[in-house]
């Protein structure tokens, strides 16, 4: 089983997706990569030889940001836009969308689960009667 970047790799699957099991590599980066190594795609990740192993964790750790790094970085901007009282802090901060969606009838991923339903017949007539 290959690890790079501190993620074991699926051993069944093909060495561009394997690659996309870790934090900040997608498709067109994985396939990207490979290309420039010369590193059939087509390849399962468990056929790969030490050699073609070492080179692509030579590359992930010298071209691109992954997994912890990338993460600290996010979260450090995040966290910066919130210190300057940005609107997209703000958003953040009340963990509400922070690009411009509408929150009156969607949201919910972000918001979570409504916390009042819509009020049925039986508590309209209930407050009719005063109880």
């Amino acid at each position: 089983m290959a690890r790079i970047a501190g993620v074991d790799l699926p051993r069944n699957k093909r060495i561009d997706i394997a690659l996309t099991h870790i934090y900040g590599i997608g498709r067109h980066t994985a396939s990207k990569m490979l290309s420039d190594l010369q590193i059939d795609a087509a390849k399962k990740s468990q056929d790969l030889d030490e050699d073609e192993i070492s080179r692509v964790r030579e590359t992930i750790s010298q071209d691109c940001k992954v997994e912890g790094d990338l993460r600290r970085e996010i979260e450090l901007n995040l966290k910066r836009l919130m210190d300057i009282n940005s609107y997209r802090g703000l958003r953040h901060r009340r963990q509400l969308p922070a690009r411009g969606q509408r929150t009156s009838t969607n949201a919910r991923t972000r918001k979570g689960k409504a916390k009042t339903i819509s009020v049925g017949r039986k508590a309209k007539e209930t407050a009719r009667k005063g109880g």
